[in-house]
């Protein structure tokens, strides 16, 4: 009766100590692992500590020390009237950047609109006379010029061309012209975008983005991730502080006029000297239109660059709804080869050109099409 319990107990001491001397050989293989693991954790640790920026940090902070030296705070003050016309002075503040090692200085133009006196003020926190180079009210764009220093730093203007929407953008500026040197960054938001300023004039083909613009800004550089100027910040969306939604001008639009503002100190623009007007496809039956698509010719410029290169008007007024048209004229369907679809259509091709440029429309005058070639003149300065 007790053989099989002897049996039991010793068949439970051995498998004790099977399990006893296994586990005793295993614990150097054990702590061996967990120094091993230990040790690597720590090299990884160790690793981090000596990368303290992610590549995208590290590319934020090469760029801004490489452009915040050449962006300066701009002081403008104005002269304005009180109740009692009393005159005191009014100082604004905006942002600019220096584009050159002569000491010119891109800008907007609202920032030193009205200026009696300029002052730049450097990184370095001296501060500048600046005197007014070129100024172009229409693009919103001014360069001014301090000459008291040489050998400045200055930025690299990118190509505005073929932007895209979510690609990285960094804004530098000097924000209530009080925190001079204020990176922000943000995204393309959208591209194209049109917005009507303070003074009611409409801005075309801003690069929006969500990176902080504010009162301040304005005429600070927008950034790629080389470090390239690819806009110039102008205006904010909202109650006057940052809602993320800010717009900048391309700066191709800005290299666009850049010379003339630094050799004439204006703009020399193109002048068609033609008023035109859009109608529908479904309109064209009716006005007995021999095209659905192009533009009425309703007035010209007396003694205007198309008047002078015999372009028709209208004649004779018609009401089609609530809409007025001047027919009789011409119907311009082409600018050297380019559809016309609408007046904005026109107005940018003509954009682009030059005074005493020759451009070729293709109109219809009645049922004949006929081809016209006029020679542009110069836009009479607004400013």
């Amino acid at each position: 009766m007790s053989r099989p319990r002897v049996w039991v107990n010793l068949t439970l001491a051995a498998i004790l100590g099977i399990a006893t001397g296994w586990w005793i050989w295993q614990r150097p293989q054990r702590e061996a692992g967990a120094q091993s693991a230990s040790s690597s954790s720590s090299a990884a640790a160790a690793s981090l500590a000596t990368v303290p920026y992610t590549p995208d940090e590290q590319n934020t902070i090469q760029i801004y020390k490489a452009v915040s030296p050449a962006v300066v705070n701009i002081t403008s003050t104005t002269i304005q009237y009180d109740f009692f016309f009393n005159v005191f002075p009014s100082q604004g503040s905006g942002s600019g950047f220096l584009i050159d090692d002569k000491g010119d200085i891109l800008t907007n133009y609202h920032v030193i609109s009205g200026a009696r006196k300029v002052e730049v003020t450097l990184p370095d926190g001296s501060r500048h006379r600046a005197d007014l180079v070129g100024r172009d009210r229409a693009s919103d764009l001014a360069v001014i010029k301090i000459t008291d220093r040489k050998g400045l730093p200055s930025v690299s203007l990118g190509n505005s061309e073929n932007l895209q929407v979510g690609q990285k953008v960094l804004a530098i500026g000097n924000p209530f012209g009080e925190f001079q040197g204020t990176l922000t960054t943000g995204v393309i938001s959208s591209l194209r975008r049109s917005i009507r300023d303070d003074e009611g004039r409409v801005l075309e083909d801003l690069i929006q983005t969500d990176a902080a613009i504010n009162p301040g800004n304005s005429g600070g550089p927008l950034l790629n991730s080389r470090g390239e100027v690819i806009g110039i910040n102008s205006a904010i969306f909202g109650p006057g502080t940052n809602v993320g939604i800010g717009f900048a001008i391309p700066i191709n639009d800005a290299k666009a006029i850049l010379a003339d503002l630094l050799k004439e100190g204006r703009v020399r623009r193109a002048f068609l000297g033609a008023q035109t007007e859009e109608f529908a496809p479904s309109i064209a039956g009716l006005l007995n239109l021999p095209a659905s698509q192009g533009l009425l010719v309703a007035r010209l410029t007396r003694g205007g660059p198309a008047d002078e290169a015999g372009i028709q008007p209208g004649r004779s007024l018609v009401l089609i709804g609530n809409q007025e048209f001047v027919i009789g004229g011409d119907l311009l369907v082409e600018v050297d080869g380019t559809p016309l679809a609408n007046s904005r259509d026109l107005t940018r091709y003509i954009e682009k050109k030059k005074p005493g440029d020759i451009v070729r429309f293709t109109l219809f005058r009645g049922t004949k099409r006929m081809m016209v070639d006029v020679k542009l003149g110069e836009r009479p300065d607004s400013d």
